[in-house]
């Protein structure tokens, strides 16, 4: 029942951080050092989120470093950003010296330039700060801001004995070792190697004889995504990184593109709601509304754009009043038929998964729309027929909704293939912009045809 106990998953609560708040206050450091060095570094995390800052600065220099350090790393950004405002240069660089490289370039990006140089100069291991200065000189968004300078890495040349003694005390510096990787003596990445064949082989085999050549691998410059794809693709934990000479730089592992993939289905969310920059709920009234107002905007000029439309088609209202009252019927099928068309793209392009000419994509989407339009049209026939009583009217508004579907999907197909082809985020077309042009596309079709087949 005890072991039981051990697995239950770390629950905050209110009475745990009016817990804690009392502690800290109090100043009981050894209470609070009870309570907290068992927790893993995210519970920590969590918990100091809902104190004031003073309090979980208190804390994060109340416990060891080597603990802090990870706790920094799953603070939210702005609280993390809070915090380390209120440390000193010396405090930051103790933190950093306790995390992996890629970790520590990343806290010192998000500091103010002048104070990075000062976090720096204050790093004592003059290894690791050589490292994160390099990893600070690559460009944000690339596989070389992502990886880390830690890894275990290998001679061809050298013996099964010397590769152990040597991946010893490489290891030291590794928090985790995913892979082994094969240089030859100009650093160039050969291959990898497997632990089963070094154990496998012979103390005096060469391990230019035990390696595995076929090592996957991307170039510094790679964007993330690509990295995300690869790694995805090949079910990697890790990936190496190298340059043009394919020298091995650094690896990648999976928790940091597990983050590039949250980041970007959170920004692709966002744009697909109709929000231009990446905001969060605590930021303030007038960031918000930068973020939210020009897609808004948007949505009132594809409005003014759909009253001009039917201003220009007023005498059909007058003879024909059953067409006003299924305007919103017709919009709401273009757009939602416009959005379902455009995420089922854009997903596919994230996947990797669209492949072929796009006019093999439209035909097929157009096929697709044709057969829902008119299963639905033929419903809505129906439906008309037996409230009006009249045929002309009841086709008039069914063939509009087939043609105004079958636009939709075009529409909703095109623009993302096309939006990805120019080097935009296809992601922008699951959004208001896909809706308010499908809704004034949909009501100028609508109002055509009806016109075409009523004679008005």
């Amino acid at each position: 029942m005890e072991e039981n106990n051990k697995n239950i998953q770390f629950k905050i609560s209110d009475e745990l951080i009016d817990n804690v708040e009392q502690l800290v206050d109090s100043r009981s450091d050894t209470k609070i050092l009870e309570l907290l060095n068992d927790l893993h570094h995210a519970d920590t995390a969590e918990i100091l989120e809902e104190l004031k800052i003073e309090q979980a600065t208190y804390i994060i220099k109340l416990l060891d470093s080597e603990k802090t350090s990870e706790i920094l790393m799953e603070l939210d950004d702005d609280d993390r950003e809070k915090i380390l405002s209120t440390l000193s240069a010396k405090e930051i660089a103790e933190e950093i010296e306790e995390l992996d490289t890629d970790d520590a370039a990343d806290i010192i990006a998000e500091l103010p330039e002048e104070r990075q140089e000062e976090v720096i100069s204050k790093i004592e291991d003059e290894e690791h700060k050589a490292e994160i200065q390099e990893l600070l000189t690559y460009d944000e968004d690339t596989a070389g801001a992502l990886m880390a300078k830690e890894l275990v890495s290998v001679n061809e040349n050298w013996t099964v004995t010397q590769c152990v003694k040597e991946m010893r005390a490489q290891a030291e510096e590794v928090t985790r070792v995913h892979s082994i990787y094969v240089v030859d003596d100009a650093d160039r990445l050969i291959g990898r190697l497997s632990l089963k064949d070094l154990l496998m082989a012979s103390p005096r085999a060469h391990i230019s004889t035990v390696y595995i050549p076929k090592v996957d691998y991307v170039k510094v410059d790679e964007a993330p995504d690509e990295v995300a794809r690869v790694m995805q693709k090949y079910d990697l934990e890790a990936i190496p990184v190298v340059d043009e000479n394919k020298t091995l730089l650094g690896r990648i592992t999976i928790d940091d593109i597990v983050d590039v993939i949250k980041e970007e289905a959170e920004k692709d969310y966002q744009l697909a709601a109709g929000i231009t920059q990446d905001v969060e709920a605590d930021d303030s009234i007038i960031e918000l509304t930068r973020a939210r107002l020009p897609w808004l905007f948007l949505g009132l000029l594809g409005g003014i754009g759909a009253f001009l439309i039917m201003e220009g088609f007023h005498g059909a209202f007058q003879k024909y009043a059953v067409l006003f009252f299924f305007t919103p019927l017709i919009a709401a099928m273009a757009g939602n038929v416009g959005v379902q068309s455009s995420a089922i793209i854009v997903q596919g392009l994230a996947n990797d998964d669209v492949k072929g000419s796009i006019n093999n994509r439209l035909i097929k989407e157009m096929l697709l729309a044709a057969l829902n339009g008119l299963i639905l049209a033929l419903f809505l026939f129906l439906f008309v027929w037996g409230y009006t009583k009249e045929i002309p009217k009841a086709l008039a508004i069914s063939v509009s909704l087939i043609v105004v579907i079958i636009v939709a999907g075009l529409i909703g197909t095109f623009v993302p293939l096309f939006l990805d082809k120019k080097g935009i985020d296809p992601a922008i077309a699951t959004g208001p912009f896909i809706t308010t042009s499908n809704d004034i596309f949909g009501i100028l079709i609508y109002f055509w045809i009806a016109k075409l087949i009523l004679n008005i």
